[in-house]
């Protein structure tokens, strides 16, 4: 009881979350919905309430998407062969957030950030006003561009390629039988 006493003084002053704060905690996103003398209550993502002590915001560590602001950057990555044209890509995403209702006009940036053995791996960044409007931004983004890439460089998705060999002939008489 005392320790619940000490952390709620301790969040009163510090205040790192308050109510409506969007929290990553224990691998959950929620919304602060309540706050009481004991406990927190975040509302999930999918309705459900995850209920902490107070005491669990200052013990362990949590991620608070809205502490100064709600905006936020949204990540989405893809997976391409080398072949697609980076400025082709880079240009469709500037057009798609651009005609997209949810971007704030703050980011959108383009960068190949790795190569893979068969892929080169590209982020995509795009801003928004708060976190239910990234999240739908993002899936946006995603569903816009490889309805892109699928129409003007279908070779450039990722595919996996094998050689095939005849099986011996005492499988293929196995399999006859």
């Amino acid at each position: 009881m005392l320790k619940n006493l000490f952390a709620g003084i301790q969040l009163a002053i510090t205040q790192p979350i308050r109510i409506d704060d969007a929290l990553l905690v224990e691998g959950e996103w929620g919304r602060v919905e309540e706050i009481t003398s004991t406990y927190v209550v975040l509302q999930l993502w999918d309705w459900r309430r995850l209920i902490l002590p107070l005491s669990y915001f200052i013990e362990n560590p949590f991620q608070n998407w809205t502490r100064e602001s709600s905006a936020l950057i949204g990540t989405v990555m893809i997976y391409l062969d080398y072949s697609v044209p980076v400025d082709a890509v880079r240009g469709k995403i500037e057009e798609i957030a651009k005609a997209s209702t949810l971007w704030d006009r703050r980011v959108v940036n383009v960068a190949v950030t790795d190569f893979r053995e068969t892929v080169m791996e590209i982020r995509v960044l795009v801003s928004a006003s708060n976190s239910n409007r990234t999240f739908d931004l993002r899936c946006e983004v995603r569903e816009k561009l490889i309805d892109f890439i699928r129409r003007e460089y279908p070779d450039a998705l990722p595919r996996m390629r094998a050689v095939m060999s005849e099986p011996p002939a005492q499988d293929r008489r196995q399999a006859a039988e």
